[in-house]
């Protein structure tokens, strides 16, 4: 198995650890009111708003970890450099993620447009976003594995 889907592995498993971690802490403060007040909407702002930077952090921190943990293991550095191959499956990959994210995007709007309260179409929004940073991930596994 290459380093990178060693390191896309990784990256699946800690997308995975991140979003329940995060939703198990966050759904005890999920506010006790109607569907349409705004305690609920800045419930909502405040999840994304810090999930964003929480994710953020916690990628690099995992990225940094498996590099070292992959060198001490392996003997291997990760290259320095990528080849067009590795663009292109970095292109690719994303290119799958993002095509799932719209997707997701135009469920969320489309659970407001059938009468669903808010929070589904934020609940929407965060699967949809999650199963896209999957997917990407999943891509870059399989490209490589195929060896595309």
């Amino acid at each position: 198995m290459s380093i990178h889907e060693r390191k896309a592995i990784a990256s699946i498993i800690g997308t995975i650890v991140i979003s329940i971690a995060y939703a198990a802490y966050m759904i005890q403060r999920y506010p006790v009111a109607d569907w349409y007040s705004a305690d609920v909407f800045r419930f909502w702002g405040a999840y994304f708003l810090i999930l964003i930077p929480v994710s953020i952090v916690a990628k690099i921190i995992i990225a940094i970890v498996f590099s070292i943990l992959n060198t001490i293991a392996t003997g291997e550095a990760e290259p320095a450099i990528s080849d067009e191959r590795d663009q292109l499956i970095d292109l690719k990959a994303t290119r799958n993620g993002m095509w799932l994210f719209v997707i997701g995007f135009l469920l969320a709007m489309g659970a407001v447009v059938i009468g669903l309260p808010p929070a589904a179409m934020f609940i929407v929004l965060l699967c949809g976003g999650i199963v896209s940073d999957l997917i990407s991930d999943f891509s870059q596994f399989y490209f490589y594995r195929r060896g595309v």
